[in-house]
């Protein structure tokens, strides 16, 4: 994941919706043949006066299946509460 230079997330922000699409980078103009997969994500989230920003990032498949466990694990933990 790319670094950003906006501030970071509220933890009070409210998510609004969570889109995402697998995607297949092909070629490039300096290389022919990438075949390189990744996840594109886009979050809207609302701050605390109610204004709804959008975030877009892209992860590579291993960054996504660290992303996707993590929340396995904290699904997991919020069915014990």
């Amino acid at each position: 994941m790319e670094a950003s230079s906006e501030p970071p997330l509220d933890a009070k922000s409210d998510l609004v919706d969570f889109q995402w699409k697998l995607g297949m980078a092909v070629s490039s103009d300096t290389c022919r043949s990438l075949k390189y997969p990744y996840v594109a994500v886009m979050l809207k989230v609302a701050d605390h006066s109610g204004q709804v920003k959008t975030k877009c990032f892209e992860m590579t498949i291993p960054q996504f299946q660290n992303f996707y466990r993590q929340f396995k694990e904290i699904a997991a933990v919020i069915e014990t509460v």
